[in-house]
């Protein structure tokens, strides 16, 4: 296996750095993308993954600057995960920057993820994902459970009008519902146990969420399974999180909500997430800005 201090620096060189769903280079989730990794295979995919150390990296592994389509893989610093969504955002806008504004298409993994980017008059680039179809079911008591005990939360801890699911969105996510933000704010979880109960259920990540209205609502992310500790944002389960509302039927008349991630980490986050009754995809929203290593 090929190791990050055996990786050629022509390709850490080629690594760009965005921090996605916020405009200020101190905010939002960071990614690396590589927009040209044609010629990496898995391991240097990897390695470069790990060696940059964010939560995901985006590599572009075919593109088409023509047609607007791209090929994408995506890394954590310890496995390929089928589908990242601020990586997906912060590559878009990465591309957009260069090739101007307008519609992509990613072939992801996870499926086909098409992208719209507009610029505004101070050329800060948004990008709307459309997810692959969603969808959401309960969670066995026994996993609710297992997951509490290592998140260290009792089933009081829990919102009853917000019953535990395992929502997708381009890979499976856990949604637990905290009855207060206090409850949210206070992340102190077993990392080892919650990345072993995660692999073996096939959950990406633990989407911890607080409803402050029906439109409003704080999410945290762990992540353990990728090698960190949290997110500070994470598109993917926000349109896995809009694909439960709508199996609830809990989605606001306008159909738009925003997520607020990152705030307890000091990396503050916004996504805005817009789902309808009568399609199963999801569209997930935010701006994303160049950061220094």
């Amino acid at each position: 296996m090929t190791t990050s201090a055996e990786l050629p620096a022509s390709v850490l060189a080629g690594v760009l750095r965005y921090t996605a769903f916020s405009a200020d280079p101190e905010g939002g989730n960071p990614a690396g993308i590589v927009l040209d990794a044609a010629h990496l295979d898995e391991a240097l995919m990897l390695a470069t993954a790990a060696a940059v150390g964010y939560s995901e990296t985006a590599f572009v592994t075919s593109r088409d600057d023509h047609e607007r389509r791209f090929t994408l893989r995506y890394f954590s610093p310890l496995a390929e995960v089928d589908f990242c969504g601020h990586a997906t955002i912060a590559t878009a806008v990465a591309l957009a920057e260069r090739l101007g504004a307008g519609p992509l298409t990613f072939d992801t993994p996870a499926g086909e993820i098409p992208i719209a980017t507009t610029a505004d008059a101070n050329g800060l680039v948004r990008a709307t994902l459309t997810s692959v179809p969603t969808h959401s079911r309960p969670t066995p008591d026994a996993d609710v459970d297992a997951a509490l005990a290592t998140l260290r939360w009792r089933r009081s801890d829990l919102d009853p009008a917000l019953p535990p699911h395992i929502a997708f969105g381009g890979e499976n996510h856990l949604v637990l519902a905290a009855v207060t933000r206090a409850r949210l704010a206070d992340l102190d979880y077993d990392f080892d146990a919650l990345a072993a109960l995660m692999r073996d259920r096939d959950w990406t990540t633990v989407h911890l969420v607080w409803r402050e209205d029906d439109t409003t609502y704080h999410a945290r992310d762990p992540f353990p399974v990728g090698g960190v500790v949290e997110d500070a944002a994470t598109g993917a389960a926000a349109a896995a999180f809009g694909g439960y509302l709508r199996t609830l039927d809990l989605l606001p008349a306008t159909g738009a909500l925003t997520l607020h991630q990152g705030e307890d980490m000091g990396r503050p986050s916004h996504l805005t997430v817009t789902a309808t009754p009568a399609d199963p995809r999801v569209q997930v929203s935010g701006t994303a800005v160049p950061i220094s290593a």
